[in-house]
């Protein structure tokens, strides 16, 4: 490539492509060029937030293929809702087939797809249109997670054996937008929303450094979920008045907790384990990460919420809501914990940096969409181990067809069989 410098375009301008904006501040060679949302005024609140922080002189567009056809633009970040993301892979890869413009690669949030169907379809529509493909899953680029692995592969794992239980999990009090909480919309809940981190952070962690994620392979999958917090009617109530009477949680719940065993087989027939935990139930400072790896003589523990940096306001202090210290904050008063960068805590700055890398080089990202594929598969397992109770041997039979009864609104957890 002759190209020293990438323009941008995100497509879809919320929450996700906010952060993604302010990560920018730490990512070199590359501006963020161009905005498009079905919302025109986000999309100008985002180009106006780049522009802010002088990481791109960001404009809107109209259209994703009047984005793939400016010359400005030479990568795509694909951050809109889960349930229009293959109509958005559908068009870019129109547009670039159809000689429209030309762009280099497209990076993905998570999840790739709802189900196993559209995940697989979207990366047949990126290698039809030729074009370099990058899974946007943080948190294997989370700064503690990266050097964790490090050391412990590096002084643990060399001494007394490679490590064999890795733990996950992700908890908050519940998603920023609707559609998220409608199981039709979004794929599932808490499952398909968060425990795709949890499965792939722990993957990574159980992989040997420089190795491919698949010399460690899925053998079986045990899963359960409930929905424990937003059934109770006066939860529920408060989302039907959030969503305009559009979210029905009495009768079309999504799950709102959930757990996860995946045993793994080693690239020496070792067992290893995987145990993941999720929830939108979660009642706390705010959002909570927190990873364990474990082996024969080491551990490894995060907690993103036992920060170096707390800050305590009395009953006096009076001010809005917000998630100024963390997000998904729950409290304004109290002792409460900052992340102080929350952007490079959680991973976005290195991961950016290195889709940026990846696609200057005109190489393939080391986290692609051959990730997300495997991800929504183990999710699906999960889905499909809940509805069937019993340890689904991996991979089963249907899978690439199964749709969870929860995307289908037919699954609710209070009514007996």
């Amino acid at each position: 490539m002759s190209k020293k410098r990438l323009g941008i375009g995100f497509i879809g301008a919320g929450f996700i492509t906010k952060f993604h904006i302010r990560s920018w501040v730490g990512v070199r060679d590359a501006d963020i060029l161009g905005i498009v949302s079905r919302s025109p005024e986000s999309a100008q609140k985002a180009a106006d937030l780049a522009r802010r922080l002088r990481v791109g002189q960001a404009k809107v567009y109209a259209s994703v293929s009047e984005m793939v056809a400016s010359p400005a633009i030479d990568a795509l970040w694909v951050c809109s809702p889960n349930y229009n993301r293959l109509e958005i892979m559908e068009e870019i890869v129109h547009a670039v087939k159809s000689g429209t413009g030309e762009i280099i690669g497209v990076a993905c949030e998570k999840p790739l797809g709802r189900n196993v169907q559209e995940a697989q379809k979207m990366s047949s529509l990126v290698r039809e249109a030729g074009l370099l493909d990058g899974y946007l899953e943080d948190q294997i680029f989370s700064p503690s997670v990266v050097r964790g692995k490090e050391i412990l592969w590096t002084r643990g794992a060399a001494t007394t054996g490679r490590p064999y239980l890795a733990r996950a999990s992700e908890e908050h009090g519940g998603p920023h937008m609707p559609w998220f909480w409608e199981g039709s919309l979004q794929g599932g809940g808490v499952i398909n929303d968060m425990m795709c981190h949890s499965v792939e952070e722990a993957r990574f962690m159980l992989t040997p450094p420089g190795a491919e994620r698949s010399v460690i392979k899925p053998r079986k999958v045990m899963a359960y979920a409930n929905c424990l917090k937003w059934q109770i009617p006066d939860y529920a109530e408060e989302l039907a008045k959030q969503s305009d009477g559009g979210l029905d949680y009495l009768n079309r719940p999504a799950e709102d907790f959930a757990r996860a065993v995946i045993e793994y087989e080693g690239e020496k027939g070792e067992k290893l384990l995987v145990e993941t935990t999720t929830s939108w139930c979660y009642v706390g400072a705010g959002l909570r990460l927190s990873m364990e790896l474990l082996g024969p003589e080491y551990s490894l523990s995060i907690n993103t919420l036992d920060s170096n940096l707390k800050i305590f306001f009395s009953r006096k202090v009076q001010g809005k809501q917000g998630e100024d210290l963390v997000e998904k904050q729950n409290a304004e008063t109290g002792q409460m914990p900052i992340v102080s960068s929350e952007e490079i805590e959680y991973g976005y700055t290195d991961e950016n940096r290195h889709m940026v890398q990846s696609f200057l080089d005109g190489t393939r990202p080391r986290e692609n969409f051959t990730d997300g594929e495997e991800v929504t598969k183990l999710l699906m397992a999960a889905y499909m181990s809940i509805e069937e109770e019993r340890t689904i041997i991996f991979p089963p039979e249907g899978l690439e067809d199964f749709i969870p009864a929860v995307a289908k609104g037919e699954w609710n957890p209070q009514k007996k069989a």
